[in-house]
């Protein structure tokens, strides 16, 4: 899945085509601009917060709401009070429809890409230290936090459960009401293990905590034990992760794990005229905010996946085409990813019309065996994380 772009151009003939940009990138962006973000202290907050610290010097206002959980975070977006979220792999379960996203109130959005981080960070479980937590098998019988409402924080630990041959009965799950008081509740011995970005600043905070902080290991040569994680959450990889709290640097990296994030997304219908400047101001001025915080170097051109799971605006599209980095095969997969959502918006709105159950349960049950069905019959896979 994974296809960088690294030899697709050569470093001068993108730099002249940079430098045509640049001279018209400021003009276009627009006075202000409105997302969400994870919460206050995260990692993808302190990133779009830096960013927007960059944009400000260049007239552009950025707003930033930050949502506890993913529906905090996607809802805005939804019902178009914002045109962007800094989203994590919860956007691909809404571009899906899946896991929360399954309700009545939601359905497949049509969510598109515009940039991603990937970074020498890395996303995984972190371990109070004083537990004696090695690898993910140490974690039967501990403490979990499951953050309500947040499927992607709970997905990930679930595939991390899953590489030590264990699952969510295996530890004491407890539950938190968001993503920052999962890691007080880790500080205050209410719990020992919460997933997380190790850059952010709630990681940072619990290593330097009385109970320290551990990164489970992540055999990359354990093949079953990687196998067992991809199959719950195959959008994670291993990753030797130099840049985390704790113990963890560049002479003694972290045997982990990774994902994009923060994923820049926005809705397919959001004007191209909106959108293409942003994409070239985070291509362009890269240099201007490279180093604004943890994790912001992710962004470089050289990281972008152009074969992910989620398409891409059409702005991205066409900016990508502008300066020479997009092929056949990139558009190959860009159309099917557009046909699968199509596909899914077009089954949603048969389901729904179709008198379907009113008990909640019953609908989603309902939905993802529709939704299998459409998408089996297209020879999609149906599998949705």
């Amino acid at each position: 899945m994974k296809t960088m772009i690294q030899s697709l151009a050569t470093a001068a003939g993108l730099s002249a085509l940079l430098m045509a940009g640049a001279a018209n990138a400021e003009a276009e962006l627009p006075r202000t601009l409105s997302m969400t973000a994870y919460p206050t202290g995260s990692g993808g907050y302190t990133q779009m917060a830096a960013i927007g610290n960059v944009l400000q010097g260049k007239g552009t206002s950025v707003r930033i709401l930050p949502g506890d959980n993913d529906i905090s975070r996607m809802t805005p977006l939804k019902n178009g009070r914002v045109d962007y979220c800094a989203c994590g792999i919860a956007s691909y379960f809404g571009s899906e429809g899946v896991l929360m996203f399954s309700g009545p109130d939601w359905g497949p959005q049509p969510i598109r890409v515009i940039t991603t981080s990937i970074a020498n960070f890395g996303l995984g479980v972190a371990v109070a230290g004083d537990i004696g937590v090695e690898t993910p098998a140490d974690l039967r019988g501990k403490r979990v936090a499951y953050v309500r409402g947040d499927d992607a924080l709970n997905v990930a630990v679930e595939a991390y459960l899953a590489f030590g041959g264990l699952t969510w009965d295996d530890v004491e799950r407890v539950t938190f009401p968001g993503y920052t008081r999962s890691f007080d509740g880790i500080i205050a011995n209410q719990a020992d293990a919460a997933f997380t970005l190790t850059v952010a600043p709630p990681a940072q905070q619990m290593a330097s905590s009385p109970r320290g902080l551990t990164w489970p290991r992540l055999d990359p040569n354990d093949t079953e034990a990687w196998d067992r994680l991809q199959a719950v959450a195959p959008y994670l990889q291993p990753h030797n992760v130099t840049v985390a709290a704790g113990p963890t640097d560049a002479d003694n990296p972290w045997e982990g794990s990774s994902y994009p994030y923060p994923i820049l997304v926005t809705n397919a219908h959001v004007d191209v005229d909106k959108v293409k400047p942003l994409i070239r101001f985070f291509v362009e001025d890269y240099d201007s905010y490279k180093d604004a915080a943890p994790g912001t170097d992710g962004y470089s051109l050289d990281n972008q996946n152009m074969k992910w799971v989620i398409p891409f605006h059409d702005a991205v599209v066409e900016y990508y085409k502008e300066i020479g980095i997009w092929t056949d095969e990139m558009q190959e997969h860009q159309d099917m990813l557009v046909r699968r959502q199509e596909i899914l918006q077009e089954t949603w709105q048969e389901y729904t019309g179709s008198n379907p159950p009113s008990d909640e349960d019953e609908f989603k049950a309902g939905w993802m065996e529709a939704r299998a069905a459409a998408l089996q019959a297209a020879d999609m896979n149906p599998v949705f994380y």
